[in-house]
This record gives C-alpha cells, structure tokens and sequence, in this order.
C-alpha cells in the first residue's frame, strides 16, 4: 500500500450513521398522524361536552402534535445534513437537541394543565358525562396504541438512581438511547396518563357526584408529566453539555489501555455523539510507547466508541 493509499485509508466518514432513515423516524410519523387526528376530536368533544379534564387530554395532545411535529424534524433535519461538513461529530446532537425541546414542551404543558384545572376547580362547570367519557376511553385506545408504536422502537425508562448509567458490557450489544424518540414516547405516554385520569373523573363524578374529581386530576396529572419532563431535561443536557461518558465504559477503555502494564492513561475525555456513540480523546504515557494503531486496536471490541484521538507521550528513562 502506498503512501496516498494508506492516507485515504485513514480518512473516514463523520455521519455515524445520521444519514440513514431512523427507525424512531418512521414510527413517529405514523403517531403524528394518529395524535394530530386524535387531537381534533378531543378538543372539540371537550368544548361541546363541558369537561375539562376531556378538554385538558385535547389540549395535552394538541401540545403533544407539536411536540412530535419537532421530534419529527429533528430526525429530519439530522438525517438531510449528516454529512455536512460544518458538523464537527456529524448532527448525532440533534437527537439530544430535539428530546430536550420536547422536554421543555412538556414542562409548559404541565403548567397549562395546572392552570386550567385550578381555574376548573375553584369555578366548576356542567359536565355531559356519558359522551365525555366516550370520548375518553376513544382517546386512551389512541394514546396507549401510539405508545406501544413508539415504545417498541427504543430503550426507554423514565427516573434513574445514581448509578443507573447503563450498565451493559462494553462491547454487547444493546439498545441505543434516542432521546428524540424517547421525548416523543413521554409525550404519547403523558396523553395516556391523562385519558386515565379523565375516565376515572368523569366516573367519579357520574356516579358519586365528586365533580371536584374532573380538576383534581389534572392537577395530579400535571405533577406527573412535570416530573417526567425534569428527567428527559438532565438526561438530555448531560449529552448537549458534553458531559462524561458512564463510569463503566470509561473504565472498561482504561483496563484494555493500560493491559500491558507499562501504559499508563493520563487524561480521558469520553462524550456522547450520537445515539449510543461516543467520541473519545486519549493521551497515553509509557517508557516503551507503541504505535497509536496497536491501542486502537485494545479498543476495538468496544463497538460504542465512534471516533478516537490518541495522543502517545513517550516518558524518558531514569537509568
């Protein structure tokens, strides 16, 4: 191999598979369809029936419409410009970038919903209760049925403990987190929660006259939605502040580093690129320094790390 050859042999792509067609892309498309006629019906029902918890579930899906109209142009936007070149890492980021939007979304909904149910529940209205709850049971088939599409297309989890950082073998195979789509799923999932709480208002209302219910879970709902949203807010910007990779591929990149026994890892920056994707930087000192290629090499079964720079610091001897 000759010198040109070997250099165009060094060059590589910095898409990371951005340029293809996601499988989050195709589901949430279907969902947007779903939601958005959903919606209408919701909101409308709601107007005409007097029940704010019904009209509450529309305008939660109607914010939810939006929400997943911008989870849907992330993935377009990431896909359409993943080989530009004034993406340093490619557009992985937008993943991150639209889950954390839907997050913020979902958090002023939260408030919305907060609101109104107050304002429900100091100045009550006339609830037509049969067709409310007609309405309502159609919008939860719609809602866990858009969940289920999205679910199935990621990893998805909503708190964590402290040392919740994935933690599967480096190098296995295992779900790749896309925050795009898991912004898109707690959308769904908070419409859900809704319809719930509605049919059980509007039940409680109906047959025990506890019109105070219809409100008071709106309120219980937005507390719930506000939470979810505070998660998918730090997980997300733990990726957009290019915060360090989890502990355990930090240290699995270091034992294979260091296996020789004479390398020692002096500095290590690991951080998130794309769904499932890292990039890392690594400067190495040692009194018998290899070439960089045989530590690449240490590192090649750890199938999340997509791009690496490593510096070799050759220490001198003391004799």
């Amino acid at each position: 191999m000759n010198r040109d050859e070997q250099i165009a042999a060094l060059r590589h792509e910095h898409h990371f598979g951005q340029n293809e067609v996601r499988d989050g892309e195709r589901r949430t498309v279907l969902v947007v369809v779903i939601t958005a006629v959903m919606m209408v019906v919701e909101i409308a029902a709601g107007l005409v029936f007097g029940s704010m918890a019904l009209l509450a579930d529309g305008l939660h899906m109607a914010s939810h419409t939006a929400a997943l109209g911008l989870a849907l142009f992330a993935y377009v936007y990431a896909r359409r410009h993943a080989e530009d070149a004034r993406f340093s890492y490619g557009t992985g980021k937008v993943n991150a970038l639209g889950g954390f939007a839907g997050a913020v979304l979902l958090a002023v909904f939260a408030l919305m919903m907060a609101w109104e149910s107050t304002a429900r529940l100091l100045a009550p209205v006339v609830v037509h209760f049969d067709r409310a709850l007609l309405v309502a049971v159609l919008g939860l088939v719609v809602n866990a049925a858009s969940a289920l599409i999205l679910a199935r297309g990621g990893h998805h989890h909503h708190e964590h403990g402290p040392h919740d950082d994935h933690d599967e073998d480096p190098g296995h195979h295992h779900h790749h987190h896309d925050h795009n789509l898991e912004s898109a799923y707690l959308h769904v999932l908070a419409d859900a929660l809704t319809s719930i709480l509605a049919i059980a208002a509007l039940l409680a209302g109906k047959y025990f006259g506890m019109v105070w219910m219809d409100p008071a879970m709106g309120i219980l709902g937005a507390i719930l939605v506000a939470r979810w949203s505070w998660g998918l807010v730090k997980r997300t910007s733990k990726v957009l502040l290019d915060h360090q990779a989890p502990e355990r591929l930090r240290t699995a990149m270091i034992e294979r580093l260091e296996s020789d026994g004479e390398t020692v890892v002096t500095d290590l920056h690991v951080r998130a690129i794309a769904p499932g994707g890292h990039a890392a930087e690594v400067v190495l000192a040692s009194n018998s320094a290899r070439p960089s290629r045989e530590y690449r090499d240490r590192l090649a079964g750890i199938a999340e790390v997509l791009h690496l720079t490593i510096e070799v610091v050759s220490l001198e001897s003391d004799d």
